[in-house]
């Protein structure tokens, strides 16, 4: 029998570096509805056709570990003195054994927020830190 796969295993790479995260939320992908209809077309309805794709801010958070280095504050910054920022993402989800089973490809994609964590002086939460990223396109692959 198939079961559904869990979403609790995954695997984040952007251009040669990856990273664990603990979030990814935003894999979004929706064409547009156009509505047309000819001023002689018998029928009082309107055609209904596939307008441009949109695709979504995706958002990545992990917790934060100062040992581990930070590529995202690096790339970030990259997006404010120009040159070639832009980056390959890919998401990949895997079974219980680590193995790839589907991946979302962004192409073209660049932070557009950095969020640091809330930070509490009674709290014992995780820091956790936010990339948000924008994307010119998803393709999903699934090998």
């Amino acid at each position: 029998m198939d079961y559904p796969m869990t979403a609790l295993n995954f695997k984040v790479g952007w251009g040669d570096s990856t990273s664990s995260f603990s979030e990814v939320s935003g894999l979004t992908m929706e064409t547009e509805t156009v509505e047309y209809r000819g001023g002689a077309h018998p029928e009082q309805t309107v055609r209904k056709m596939p307008g441009l794709r949109k695709y979504g801010s995706v958002t990545l958070k992990r917790g934060i570990v100062p040992a581990a280095g930070n590529g995202l504050f690096a790339w970030f910054d990259q997006v404010q003195s120009g040159g070639d920022f832009r980056r390959v993402v890919t998401v990949s989800l895997c079974n219980e054994q680590q193995e790839i089973v589907m991946t979302w490809t962004m192409k073209s994609a660049w932070p557009v927020k950095l969020e640091g964590p809330g930070l509490k002086g009674t709290g014992t939460d995780v820091a956790i830190e936010s990339l948000e990223f924008a994307h010119e396109g998803i393709t999903v692959t699934i090998p």
